[in-house]
């Protein structure tokens, strides 16, 4: 994969361009975290991939259903990142489904549904007594979670809901069924640059035999870069609502398996590898379009029965407990979650998926290596990735784009790549591995703007062992 080295190497250090994200919420505040160092650590510093490092143990173990299952899935050194950032703070505030401009991210939910993983036996009719409808039961066997979602019982709001749930079913976790914003970040017009950080081709074998997942929007599969890629596609809506259209979608699938094209510039890192792509964006009655937290976790469970190698997740918003445990639960199968760090601003709280310990949260940087100036900042951002004026594929043909969403395909293509040539598929194991070859940002070592800095890690192309995991 000596070639795809030099590919990633030059997208990296030229291409430092482009980003956009989805957000549930804007957060305000001054993001207070500290990340405790990995527990895997190296003699000397050498080339990673190929070769099999070692890695924590799992704490907190317990059974479910015969199959051995995280508890929390905190542990470690995760375990302190998580603890820094407060903890969960959802379920409460007063809920909306209408206007994402305003408000808390821990306040925009569905007004009159929660949701329940791992209830006890006797949950539906006991559930139906104190007043609740049931509307929907998943099974997400791959994350051993049982997900309720419930209308909540007339004239109660969902923050009274969802604690009357865990006062009654204390061994039951429920929250709020939380929704994600999308925001496309800053779309700009085609210029001159466009020949100067086009994307390099990679042959369109590049990848053969690595798996990504994405989390997004809708993806036009029918778009010139995406045309005859191997992208396995699917939409978790809610039923009566139409599913989001494909304009982000489309670009962060071009980013990671577009196939090469001369002078279009939107060519993938691995246009080789095998896109497993779920869209969980919907348009409401109000015509905005948002995401649920019921949709995510469906994403995700397909993400963990698919084996991908590391999944992109595009959206942020609050802490929900049953998300932080599906996380958990994900972690544990092995399945490497890399998320876009948030586009809220320097002082925005930390964004979620991206600062759960589970979770590699990647933010923006431009040409010049200095941070995207409407990212998110805080002690859970792990890595630095071209974010600024990226160069993407869209509906109709393409366009520059800026935002964290754009620079975090670069750590979700160098993840997907070690694990699928051996290395163990735990976060602080693939944090250690990407932390040898960074290029330091802003102060000397971690710091809260670029984190470890910018990700520098060389990979190879060409067709890997696709070992499954989990």
């Amino acid at each position: 994969m000596r070639t795809l080295i030099a590919v990633i190497g030059l997208l990296v250090l030229v291409g430092l361009v482009g980003g956009g994200i989805f957000m549930i919420a804007r957060e305000t505040g001054e993001a207070s975290v500290a990340l405790q160092s990995t527990d895997v650590r190296t003699a000397q510093k050498r080339r990673v991939f190929g070769r099999r490092a070692g890695a924590t143990e799992d704490e907190g173990w317990k059974t479910l259903a015969g199959t051995p299952m995280p508890s929390s899935g905190v542990s470690g050194a995760a375990g302190a990142r998580d603890r820094a950032t407060g903890g969960s703070r959802s379920g409460s505030g007063r809920g909306s489904a209408g206007s994402p401009a305003g408000g808390s991210p821990e306040d925009r939910y569905r007004p009159d549904e929660v949701l329940a993983a791992n209830p006890p036996a006797g949950f539906d009719e006991a559930v139906s007594a104190l007043g609740f409808q049931v509307r929907e039961i998943s099974d997400l066997r791959y994350l051993g979670l049982r997900l309720y979602r419930l209308r909540t019982p007339p004239r109660t709001t969902v923050p009274a809901a969802v604690q009357a749930l865990r006062g009654r079913f204390p061994g039951t976790i429920a929250d709020a069924n939380h929704l994600y914003e999308v925001t496309a970040g800053l779309a700009l017009p085609e210029s001159y640059a466009r020949a100067l950080i086009g994307w390099r081709s990679a042959p369109a074998d590049c990848g053969r035999g690595v798996r990504l997942g994405m989390i997004d929007t809708g993806v036009e599969l029918q778009h010139p870069a995406l045309n005859g890629a191997d992208i396995d596609y699917r939409i978790f809506n809610n039923p009566g609502r139409s599913p989001a259209p494909p304009d982000h979608g489309t670009a962060i699938a071009s980013m990671m398996v577009g196939k090469p094209a001369k002078g279009k510039g939107w060519g993938g890192l691995l246009p080789g590898a095998r896109l497993i792509a779920a869209n969980i964006f919907e348009i409401e009655d109000s015509g905005a379009m948002l995401g649920s937290a019921s949709g995510f976790l469906k994403a995700i469970d397909w993400m963990a029965e698919s084996h991908v190698h590391a999944v992109n997740m595009s959206i942020a918003g609050p802490d929900n407990q049953v998300v932080r445990l599906a996380m958990g639960r994900a972690r544990w199968r092995g399945l490497i979650m890399v998320a876009a760090a948030g586009n809220n601003g320097s002082t925005a709280e930390p964004a979620y998926p991206a600062a759960y310990p589970d979770v590699i949260a990647v933010t923006a940087i431009d040409a010049e290596k200095h941070v995207y100036k409407y990212a998110n900042r805080g002690g859970y951002i792990d890595f630095a990735a071209p974010g600024v004026r990226i160069w993407t594929a869209s509906p109709g043909g393409g366009r520059y784009q800026s935002g964290t969403s754009f620079a975090s395909p670069y750590v979700s293509v160098l993840s997907a790549l070690a694990v699928a040539e051996g290395q163990r598929p735990q976060p602080d194991n693939i944090r250690a591995l990407l932390q040898e070859d960074v290029i330091d940002l802003g102060a000397p070592g971690r710091d809260s703007t670029f984190g470890w800095g910018l990700v520098g890690t060389e990979a190879r192309c060409g067709e890997v062992n696709g070992e499954t995991h989990g």
